[in-house]
């Protein structure tokens, strides 16, 4: 029983942490405004980071507060699904430098989610939709480097699945690096 409340705490913590990173990667890849995918995701996290941001001030384009906001839920995630897994509160020192390592791993997670997302609404939506618009603000910056080394061909553009597959590696040697602590 216990591993399916881990499961579900887990997903429900991550998927909101996910929400918040979406927040300062918007506003990083300066995504219109009044999207309604970017309205979505800044009024859902309004209650947390707004009172935040009036705190701590933003280091150039990135919002400080959510980073702080989506680390501070990490180590909380941290805490209390070893707590539901019968382990206890770890020691400090172990959420100190675990909760960076998870949400990197919820970064690059998140990282494929909207790559996925961007490649099926671009074979399904012909013309302006505005996640869309928003999803291909996001991941064009990094899709633009692999289309200079692999052009697109007949049509088929590979670039994606080369860098769903970086993300992929990646995440796979944080996910060892979490694993040790």
């Amino acid at each position: 029983m216990s591993n399916a409340f881990v499961f579900l705490f887990k997903t429900l913590f991550e998927l909101y942490i996910m929400v918040v990173l979406l927040r300062v990667w918007l506003q990083w890849a300066k995504v219109e405004f009044y999207n309604p995918f970017s309205q979505f995701v800044v009024k859902v996290t309004q209650p947390i980071v707004g009172p935040l941001r009036k705190v701590i001030p933003a280091i150039g384009p990135i919002d400080t507060a959510s980073v702080l906001v989506a680390l501070v839920l990490s180590g909380i995630e941290l805490v209390v699904i070893n707590l539901i897994a019968g382990g206890g509160i770890p020691p400090v020192l172990a959420i100190v430098f675990s909760a960076p390592l998870l949400l990197l791993s919820t970064i690059f997670q998140l990282l494929i989610y909207v790559v996925f997302a961007s490649a099926i609404l671009s074979w399904v939506v012909q013309g302006y939709h505005p996640v869309g618009n928003a999803l291909n603000s996001l991941v064009d910056p990094l899709l633009r480097p692999i289309r200079r080394i692999i052009p697109v061909i007949g049509g088929l553009d590979l670039s994606p699945m080369v860098l769903l597959l970086v993300i992929y590696f990646i995440r796979i040697l944080l996910q060892d690096l979490l694993g040790s602590f």
